[in-house]
């Protein structure tokens, strides 16, 4: 098993400072690493750094990546002779609400999908929730107005704004109901080769993570779960493990979860 990181920007010889902590957790438990610059992908300058073995098996760790991207980033391991541990397929399964979302649909708020062109005050007239969550296929909007609203005339504001600080609205966009959760009981879990790890090795899996690893073919994801004021638990985020922060996380624990399996 080899780890793969972006490479700092001005040091192809250097890890992306954001992710230094967790290459040398993993290289003191055993596991090879690797560099890429990810500013060469889709180029013929792309290239590992050291190169992996051939028919080793490699797992990304880094910037979340479009598709076009990871699709070369796919290319760039394959010819080295290894094999990524996610395909593109894959990536995009857990990377894509609309690909996870039909799979966990009663753990999960109610959502919709549409396109960008769609009459969306229209469309969130209809639907006539209280309040609206609005983000795209990956990310909702941290800044300026947020991504939360609570009339459907306020879409429109949402959209331009997601289009001034994101630079792009990647796939489109989805609508999800507003539930009454308790924001500080936010947890995130990974699941690696259908086996749920918690931040702390001593925490019980709660059943809702357990059903997510049922469902979900993926074979390293992350699973955020909240906590309703009714005391129900629900799932509301899945995202692919490769390019998922450690929130709540130790890049101890990360690295541990690995060793266990291994």
């Amino acid at each position: 098993m080899r780890f793969l990181f972006p490479s700092d920007y001005f040091n192809p010889k250097k890890a992306d400072a954001a992710y230094l902590e967790q290459v040398a957790c993993v290289q003191s438990a055993g596991f090879a690493t690797s560099l890429i610059s990810l500013e060469s992908l889709g180029t013929n300058s792309s290239k590992i750094i050291p190169l992996p073995e051939v028919g080793s098996k490699v797992v990304y760790r880094g910037w979340m990546l479009s598709p076009t991207d990871y699709e070369s980033l796919v290319s760039v391991i394959q010819s080295t002779g290894a094999n990524i541990l996610t395909s593109q397929t894959d990536y995009l399964a857990t990377h894509y609400i609309p690909n996870w979302y039909p799979l966990i649909v009663d753990l999960t708020p109610e959502t919709k999908f549409y396109s960008v062109d769609d009459d969306l005050e229209n469309e969130l007239t209809k639907l006539e929730w209280n309040g609206f969550f609005i983000k795209d296929y990956v990310k909702s909007l941290k800044t300026s107005v947020g991504s939360v609203i609570n009339q459907p005339s306020e879409i429109k504001t949402v959209i331009a704004e997601m289009q001034k600080f994101r630079g792009n609205i990647e796939g489109g966009i989805c609508v999800r109901q507003i539930e009454d959760f308790l924001p500080e009981t936010e947890k995130r879990y990974f699941v690696i080769y259908g086996q749920p790890f918690a931040a702390s090795p001593n925490e019980e899996i709660p059943e809702i993570v357990e059903e997510c690893a049922r469902r979900i073919e993926s074979k390293f994801f992350s699973v955020d779960v909240i906590e309703r004021r009714d005391g129900n638990k629900r799932i509301v985020e899945i995202g692919d493990g490769q390019v998922s922060d450690l929130v709540g996380w130790t890049s101890e624990r990360f690295t541990q979860c690995w060793v266990e399996l291994h």
